[in-house]
C-alpha cells in the first residue's frame, strides 16, 4: 500500500475513534435519512447498539413535531442546497420517558456535485415523565391461583383450596401462561410479580388489590 493510502486509512480510523467518543448523539445518514453510521451516544437514546441502527430511518427513531419542516428539508436536498437543517423531534427513551429536542442535519460530501450524506446531531431539550405503569388485571380466581402457586401449592392443593377441579386450575394456568407468554410455572409467578399482580414483600403470597377488578357499587336502598 502506498504511503498516501496508508495515511488515509490511519486518519479514517482516528476519525471513527473520535466519532465513537463524542458525548453528543451523532449519526451519518444517506440523503434519504437512513442511518449509515451512529455513535454509542445516539444508540443509547434508542436503547440499542450502533450496529442495530444501521439502515433505520432517523425520522422514525425521532419523530418530527412539524411535518412541514421535513418537507422543506426534502425539497432543499433535492435541489442540492447546502444549508444546516433543523427539525424539532420527540421520541421515547428506553426508560419510558418522552423526550423532546432538535435534530440538526448538515449535508457533507467530498465533491461539490456529489450527492451529500447527512451529518445528524441530536440535542435533548427536556423530557416528560412516563405515567406510572398500571398493573395487569386478573380475575379474582386467577389472582388466587397465582398466589397459591407462588406459595408452592401443587395443582391438587390449589384445586382443593379453591373448590375447583384439577382441570379447572390447569385451565386458568394455561390461560395466564398464554396471555403472558410464560414457558413454565416459575416464569408465570415471576411475571405475576413483575406485572404487579402479586403483592411484593408479603407472605403468604396474595393478589395485589389494584390488579383485581373493582367490585360494582351496591346501590343504596
Amino acid at each position: 500500500m502506498e504511503a498516501g493510502g496508508l495515511d488515509g486509512v490511519v486518519w479514517r480510523n482516528r476519525a471513527l475513534t473520535l466519532f465513537d467518543r463524542v458525548a453528543v448523539p451523532v449519526a451519518v445518514c444517506d440523503v434519504y435519512g437512513l442511518v449509515v453510521l451512529a455513535n454509542p451516544a445516539m444508540a443509547t437514546e434508542c436503547g440499542t447498539t450502533p450496529g442495530r441502527l444501521r439502515g433505520r430511518d432517523v425520522l422514525e427513531l425521532f419523530g418530527p413535531q412539524e411535518e412541514a419542516q421535513v418537507e422543506r428539508i426534502a425539497e432543499a436536498l433535492r435541489l442540492r442546497h447546502r444549508s444546516r437543517y433543523q427539525v424539532s423531534v420527540r421520541w421515547r427513551a428506553p426508560d419510558g420517558t418522552e423526550r423532546y429536542g432538535e435534530l440538526t442535519a448538515d449535508p457533507v460530501s467530498e465533491a461539490v456535485g456529489e450527492t451529500p450524506s447527512l451529518l445528524v446531531m441530536l440535542r435533548v431539550d427536556g423530557e416528560h415523565e412516563a405515567p406510572p405503569a398500571r398493573p395487569a388485571q386478573v380475575t379474582p380466581v386467577e389472582g388466587r391461583v397465582l398466589a397459591l402457586l407462588a406459595g408452592g401449592a401443587t395443582t391438587a392443593r390449589a384445586a382443593r383450596d379453591l373448590g375447583l377441579t384439577r382441570d379447572g386450575v390447569t385451565y386458568h394456568l394455561r390461560r395466564l401462561s398464554a396471555r403472558w407468554d410464560a414457558a413454565n410455572r416459575t416464569e408465570l409467578v415471576a411475571r405475576a410479580y413483575a406485572l404487579g399482580v402479586l403483592e411484593p414483600g408479603v407472605w403468604p403470597p396474595a393478589p395485589a388489590e389494584q390488579a383485581l377488578p373493582a367490585e360494582p357499587a351496591v346501590p343504596a336502598e
